[in-house]
């Protein structure tokens, strides 16, 4: 357009030549490589070469998303903590927990989720930004469901209303997390009932 010209109002704008439009198809392949190549070389190793290889698409494509790395990684975890674990409400202490074992044993039974997490809590000690994204998608989200379980148990008469929902959270999770990430042991048949038991015994014994 000539400086001095106006445009019509009723013409329609058009997007300016060489603008960067971010197909969704093309993100969800990004996002789906960085876990698979942090399970594959961990995040100290992972380069966004890698990622743009693993995912199909050009390096390009990967910093229109995201200026680095790191900032990708602190996204993906943000948005899984977003999305927040399921709040049980089977009508008891036991069920509720019971089920709360269910959904975090195949969560951390994952194989992508079991390489994928230890080796971002030990890059959380050389990064905040990472120390807090995990803060948030590991702890938060899990207390606020803890809560939520335990203020139910309480309403019911199950639980006194002192009853402590990080202890409750200790508990209930710690085990199975020590088991599944830490040994990475296997479930034995009816592990995560004899568990679901020894939690409420903890809980209602105050």
């Amino acid at each position: 357009m000539l400086l001095g010209m106006t445009r019509d109002p009723g013409t329609p704008r058009r997007a300016p030549a060489g603008a960067a439009v971010l197909r969704e198809d093309v993100t969800a392949a990004i996002r789906a490589a960085v876990f698979e190549e942090l399970a594959a070389v961990g995040f100290a190793r992972m380069s966004i070469e890698g990622i743009a290889r693993r995912a199909g698409v050009g390096k390009t494509a990967v910093y229109r998303r995201w200026k680095s790395k790191l900032s990708l990684v602190l996204d993906l975890v943000s948005a899984f903590a977003a999305q927040g674990l399921p709040v049980p409400a089977t009508g008891s202490l036991h069920g509720d927990v019971r089920a709360l074992l269910e959904v975090a044993s195949h969560a951390l039974r994952h194989p992508v989720a079991s390489q994928v997490i230890p080796d971002l809590l030990v890059e959380a000690a050389r990064h905040p930004e990472i120390s807090a994204a995990i803060k948030a998608a590991l702890l938060d989200s899990q207390q606020g469901v803890a809560a939520l379980v335990v203020r139910d148990a309480v309403a019911r008469g199950e639980l006194p209303e002192s009853a402590d929902p990080e202890r409750a959270l200790d508990l209930i999770i710690g085990p199975l997390y020590w088991r599944l990430v830490v040994v990475r042991g296997d479930l034995p048949e009816g592990y995560l009932d004899d568990l679901a038991a020894a939690a409420v015994a903890g809980l209602t014994r105050g």
